[in-house]
């Protein structure tokens, strides 16, 4: 058969138990079932794998009818386009038919069965994501994906102008994919399609769009290719409400000099509020519509929150201020959401150094138990009402104001002082 190009050693996951038992039920009329996209992408390059794609030259009917035989779990998740997820010990894996393209409209795709490994490639957006691997390693690339992969080349897979008439989001997918895995100077053709065709990006729903900005917003360095992006007109299709990428340059050397690692997901969230360094002043009207932002953007309920909060929260307080008693600010803050604003706060503003310090601090700073509650009020003859949760309030400021030093007792004489 052609295409074989290498082989790799078998990684763990491709000979895991759970592997082995969901290619051992696919495989078992002899049937060749390969894994496919991503894992194997990932693999070459020796990164981590997180999600194993495979696919088969059976019919999705079928591949239940063996999985089932198998006695493992088959959840139909996508029968019009040929896809099954299999779940072998608690892990999943995403089946696939072979299949080509029989007609798209730039969001959906008509799909016929294939038995042809190659035909099945020729529909995938990237070369690198066209390659597919047996379970012992051999590699078959019909595309060039390879050698891309090899000079972080961001290629499509044919015209490029015709992959995205196919699919608008692998418009967004380039830019994503240049961010994780390219190097380098950018393919010619696949920029002067994007360029050509930035506006399909309107049709796009939100939660798509959504997934690939997030994903590109947490590469490691995503300014580049935003820059290349804002040069094309790409960003102004999704994005109206900002794009100044001077701050984010410096968020991202704060980020970067600091180690600052934010709880998962998070970050591209930070970085997103940096594309409007203004927000805190604006007119309310202008802060509203910003804050609308993950809305259209259907972020979660906790994203938006935590995108708002940092957004409208970065400039409570000038770092000035901070400086001169930050214990207070350290204290009452979620630890990621106080990182988020000291980063925005000092990349909007330019004052990275004393950002930086503020951030040491915070990472150093290890949040004391108050001594005091309201049950030990109550016994101390306060009578139950508003008066208990307005007196803690009080000294709980005094006694941050005091370096979180007065014992119990000390609490407790401060608010028979009220």
């Amino acid at each position: 058969m052609s295409g074989v190009e290498r082989r790799i050693e078998a990684q763990d996951w491709m000979v895991s138990w759970e592997s082995r038992a969901v290619m051992a039920a696919l495989s078992a009329r002899g049937q060749d079932v390969r894994f496919v996209g991503g894992c194997v992408r990932d693999a070459v390059l020796g990164r981590p794998v997180k999600d194993i794609d495979i696919a088969t030259p059976d019919h999705p009917e079928t591949v239940m009818k063996l999985l089932n035989k198998a006695g493992l779990k088959v959840i139909p998740t996508g029968l019009d386009h040929g896809t099954v997820t299999a779940v072998s010990n608690h892990v999943p894996f995403e089946i696939t038919t072979l299949r080509l393209d029989v007609e798209t409209n730039g969001r959906h795709a008509t799909v016929a069965f294939t038995g042809s490994w190659e035909k099945d490639a020729a529909r995938r957006d990237l070369t690198m994501n066209a390659l597919s691997c047996r379970p012992d390693g051999t590699i078959f690339d019909y595309y060039g994906g390879l050698d891309d992969l090899a000079r972080g080349c961001i290629r499509f897979v044919g015209d490029a102008h015709a992959r995205i008439r196919e699919d608008a989001l692998r418009l967004l997918r380039y830019f994503r994919f240049f961010a994780h895995y390219g190097g380098g100077q950018h393919d010619a053709g696949a920029l002067a399609a994007c360029r050509d065709l930035k506006s399909m990006i309107r049709g796009l729903s939100a939660e798509r769009i959504r997934t690939e900005w997030v994903k590109l917003l947490d590469a490691r360095d995503p300014l580049p290719v935003l820059e290349v992006m804002e040069q094309l007109g790409v960003l102004g299709e999704f994005l109206p409400e900002g794009r100044d990428l001077g701050p984010l340059k410096d968020l991202l050397d704060l980020q970067g000099r600091m180690a600052v690692t934010l709880a998962e997901g998070f970050s591209p969230l930070v970085r997103l509020a940096s594309l409007y360094p203004n927000a805190p002043d604006a007119p309310d009207e202008c802060q509203e519509k910003l804050c609308n932002l993950p809305n259209r953007l259907r972020f979660s309920k906790i994203e938006r929150e935590f995108f708002c909060d940092a957004l409208m929260g970065q400039q409570e307080r000038s770092l000035q201020e901070l400086r001169a008693d930050p214990r207070l600010f350290f204290y009452q803050q979620d630890r990621n959401l106080a990182a988020a604003k000291l980063l925005l706060a000092g990349s909007n503003t330019g004052e990275i150094r004393l950002a930086a310090e503020l951030l040491d601090e915070l990472f150093h700073f290890r949040k004391p138990a108050f001594p005091l509650q309201g049950r030990d009020l109550i016994m101390d003859g306060f009578e139950k009402g508003p008066r208990i949760g307005e007196t803690l309030r009080r000294v709980e400021l005094w006694w941050v104001a005091n370096d979180f030093l007065p014992d119990r007792e000390a609490c407790m004489n401060e608010a028979r002082q009220s």
